[in-house]
């Protein structure tokens, strides 16, 4: 809102310094500073009010025997995520864009659909929480609304992106494309339920998934920005994605609200996101991803959000396998998701985050990499 305000206050009285809410960098930095503002401020108050209410984490006895420590810590704290990352977006960006719209619709459900988790198994104490089809079920109407939009009305976006809305480009190749034809919706759909669903699975350490969120985030800034420009987009030979720019916007908000989300999340942590936040920032990434037509560099850029998925995945197929063959079940890790294997093999928990952090980094320059490199 701010920025038609002060860009309609510009355009009467032509305020020094006041033409500056016209550029996207100005707006992203804006975003991200008062992102990390707001959960500077909001934080405490939220954690404090978790705490008189006794919303705290249960015991998981699925992990490792150390977390049973962590029993009673605060969580639902993605709320604090959640208002560090809307607020500045609908203040800085421009909320008639489509693109901006469409993020924000994917963010807020996913939070509301991860809330109603985290109550259900906090507050009314049923340890599944919310059946897990209902979550999928959540997840997949997201996927078919932003599919659905791309597919059928890409004129509400821009008026050129018919041309390409169901493509995507190849990384490390110059002017490659797939076009995924009538499984575009339902190629939508399965990355933004991978990607929710992975970022949940990475939740399992203080300052994991979080931090690797805003890492992810600032690398989709910059790649969001450059597809919403015309010389650079032609320069590096990806579609020009008129608008797309305006997501470097929330994608700022998305770093500072996890640079901020992670002063009170770093180990030990005083505070956990829960569902609410992981459902939620695991689909805003598989989104932002099909919204800049760089599906196929989410493998790439959240490698790390892949390999605990993977972890999950082979554990249970090879457990499943051994037991039908051998009659006892057997593991290829010591523990599932990944970061718990660490934790068995007896690296501390901080040291496990900080490596995974680097790795998360190293991606991060292998996929900006990819423009260049091609």
């Amino acid at each position: 809102m701010l920025y038609y305000l002060i860009d309609h206050i510009d355009r009467l009285y032509h305020m020094p310094g006041s033409g500056l809410i016209r550029y996207i960098t100005f707006r992203a930095a804006a975003a991200a500073v008062t992102a990390l503002v707001i959960a500077f401020w909001l934080g405490p108050r939220i954690i404090r009010r978790l705490k008189e209410h006794q919303i705290g984490e249960a015991a998981k006895t699925e992990a490792p025997k150390t977390h049973l420590a962590k029993a009673g810590t605060p969580t639902m704290g993605g709320l604090i995520v959640l208002a560090s990352v809307i607020i500045p977006t609908v203040l800085w960006a421009n909320v008639g864009n489509v693109y901006i719209l469409l993020i924000l619709f994917v963010t807020a459900t996913l939070g509301a659909v991860g809330f109603l988790d985290d109550y259900l198994k906090v507050v009314k104490k049923k340890p599944r929480g919310l059946i897990g089809r209902y979550k999928i079920v959540g997840q997949v109407f997201v996927g078919i609304v932003v599919g659905g939009i791309i597919y059928f009305f890409p004129q509400w976006i821009d008026a050129d992106l018919w041309k390409y809305n169901t493509s995507t480009t190849v990384p490390f190749f110059k002017s490659q494309e797939i076009d995924f034809g009538r499984l575009y919706i339902p190629m939508v759909i399965f990355i933004i339920v991978a990607t929710s669903n992975a970022v949940n699975l990475t939740d399992g350490l203080d300052g994991l998934a979080i931090g690797i969120v805003g890492i992810v985030g600032l690398t989709l800034a910059v790649i969001s920005y450059i597809s919403g420009n015309a010389v650079l987009s032609d320069y590096l030979t990806i579609p020009f994605l008129r608008g797309n720019g305006e997501l470097a916007v929330f994608c700022a908000a998305l770093s500072g609200g996890a640079l901020g989300f992670l002063w009170f999340n770093a180990y030990p942590a005083q505070v956990f996101m829960g569902d609410t936040g992981s459902l939620a920032l695991g689909g805003a990434v598989g989104a932002l991803c099909v919204l800049i037509k760089k599906e196929l560099l989410l493998p790439t850029l959240g490698g790390v959000f892949l390999a605990e998925t993977v972890s999950v995945i082979i554990q249970r197929l090879y457990f499943k396998y051994t037991k039908r063959k051998y009659g006892q079940g057997r593991r290829v890790f010591r523990m599932a998701p990944l970061h718990h294997h660490f934790e068995m093999l007896g690296w501390p928990e901080p040291k496990i985050v900080t490596r995974f952090y680097i790795v998360a980094i190293l991606l991060m320059i292998l996929s900006l990499a990819t423009f260049k490199v091609r």
